[in-house]
């Protein structure tokens, strides 16, 4: 899946049951002095105090320890060690141009980061080269996402489907009853939203065993790497532009990604459409960047601050509805039989989205129980969580279920059930904390959308872009900020499907 220097050994990949090869080195000496334009002179000095230079230490193909038909050992040799030089390159030259473009996060390792300005930065971890995606899937994932954005916001209006459908998580999650508590007081004063705006995010992931495309979830809140994500696209842009001859890849392939200029176009067309004559005085838009995690709520204030929010006239981006649509409870219940029909009248989009759906179950099922205790690695057990780090896997997720089981009463309504999907494992190199190495991983892709709602005028349902997240294959969990995965785009290819 992954497009390489080497070529890839593609593995059917069963979620962190096998760790990848990995080979690190990091720069130990400064390379040949060359003529370097003034600018990269500046962003290199810069980049002392951001990250070290990473350097990879790779094997091509034309490395191997048989050289290919008709190709002398030697000849192969020489063409490795070319490759081996061009990847140092690329390595070098990609952590300058994060360090000149803002492609940079805070460093966890330095105390001062996040409290002084410009201190304790360091490049945001990505995958060297781009991640082959067939241009079919693509296509598919893009179309889903103004069907999606419309699906969230008529299941917000249905108030009592969303009561009803979290009244049991409501009595094991103190977190989601809070949500319902505020949910409630909109719906006992008939509070109406007049003008509705949702940044979403529908994640995706590429299922070897049945040669499809199906959603991991669907995120209503705080839809996050949206700026992170258009730079990366650039910077591999920029790296194929100069090396693509001689890797072989075209830059042309990688779909232009303008998700940051398009959410900050939303976030804008809200503001027009709130058409406020006391501008400046009155808040017309609120933004949730926070708000998803118990965490962020850790006294009464922050609960107060939301309801307040929500009682306001201001435009929520997400309202409490839209936050809710978003849990994987509301999920799980969407793919129920008839449930989509309930919301969707046009049965071209409500076969879309069925396509797309894993297979999602309640712990109320309890033949699905039995199977996942008995196989389960052919499961993922989610808790109502947002932000990386929640989900359960193999010998945990059966003893999660065991437990669950036996302690009976409502604490299974607190986890829904997943088909585990199996993506196809590629090496690829990865560049993080100033180290590059090699490994097998796994791709998600993220389909952002936009949506904009004045009463009865649609005046945007957008596809807005991509987050393309690659992670080691060995780990569960894919969350970037939760240090599991890197940043990566998409290379677009002909094949269809999963065959090479």
């Amino acid at each position: 899946m992954s497009s390489c220097v080497t070529t890839p050994h593609h593995h059917h990949h069963h979620h962190g049951c096998f760790s990848g090869s990995r080979r690190r080195r990091r720069l130990l000496q400064a390379p040949a002095p060359r003529a370097r334009p003034l600018h990269v002179v500046a962003a290199a000095a810069f980049l002392k105090h951001v990250a070290p230079p990473p350097r990879c230490a790779v094997a091509s193909r034309a490395m191997s320890a048989e050289a290919p038909l008709g190709v002398t050992p030697a000849a192969a040799a020489a063409e490795g060690e070319e490759m081996v030089a061009v990847v140092d390159e690329m390595a070098e030259e990609a952590a300058v141009w994060c360090a000149v473009h803002g492609l940079v996060v805070g460093d966890r390792a330095e105390p001062r980061s996040g409290t002084i300005p410009g201190v304790g930065l360091v490049h945001a971890p990505f995958a060297l080269l781009p991640t082959r995606f067939p241009a079919s899937f693509w296509k598919q994932a893009r179309e889903l996402a103004p069907i999606f954005n419309d699906l969230v916001d008529r299941v917000s209006l249905d108030g009592e489907f969303l009561q009803d459908s979290l009244s049991r998580t409501r009595q094991v999650d103190d977190f989601t009853s809070r949500l319902l508590d505020i949910h409630a007081k909109m719906m006992e004063v008939n509070k109406e939203e007049d003008i509705r705006l949702g940044l979403h995010r529908s994640d995706y992931m590429l299922d070897s065993e049945t040669n499809s495309l199906l959603q991991i979830e669907l995120n209503t809140i705080s839809s996050s790497f949206p700026g992170l994500s258009s730079l990366v696209s650039e910077l591999h842009r920029t790296l194929l532009n100069r090396h693509g001859k001689v890797l072989g890849l075209d830059s042309k392939r990688i779909p232009q990604n303008w998700v940051a200029t398009q959410f900050a176009e939303a976030l804008s067309m809200a503001w027009t459409e709130f058409n406020n004559k006391r501008d400046g005085q009155t808040v017309s838009v609120v933004y949730f960047r926070a708000g998803y995690s118990p965490n962020d709520y850790p006294s009464e204030a922050e609960w107060r601050a939301r309801l307040l929010m929500e009682q306001s006239s201001a435009i929520k981006c997400p309202s409490i509805s839209y936050h809710l649509v978003g849990t994987k409870k509301i999920q799980q219940e969407l793919a129920k039989p008839n449930i989509l029909e309930r919301f969707l009248n046009n049965k071209e989009d409500i076969a879309k989205l069925r396509k797309c759906f894993a297979g999602l179950w309640s712990l109320d099922n309890e033949e699905i129980v039995k199977t996942a205790i008995e196989k389960p690695d052919l499961f993922v057990l989610k808790p109502q969580r947002e932000g990386g780090g929640n989900n359960i896997y193999g010998h945990d997720l059966r003893e999660t279920l065991v437990r669950l089981q036996k302690e009976q009463g409502e604490a299974l309504a607190a986890y829904i059930l997943m088909q585990r999907i199996f993506p196809r494992a590629s090496l690829t190199h990865l560049v993080q904390g100033g180290v590059c190495f090699e490994d097998l991983t796994i791709s998600e892709l993220g389909i952002f959308g936009a949506y904009l709602r004045n009463k009865d005028k649609v005046v945007l349902n957008n596809q807005c872009g991509y987050l393309m997240r690659t992670k080691v294959s060995s780990s569960n969990e894919g969350g970037v900020a939760a240090g599991f995965a890197v940043l990566d785009s998409i290379l677009l290819t002909d094949e269809y499907g999963l065959e090479t």
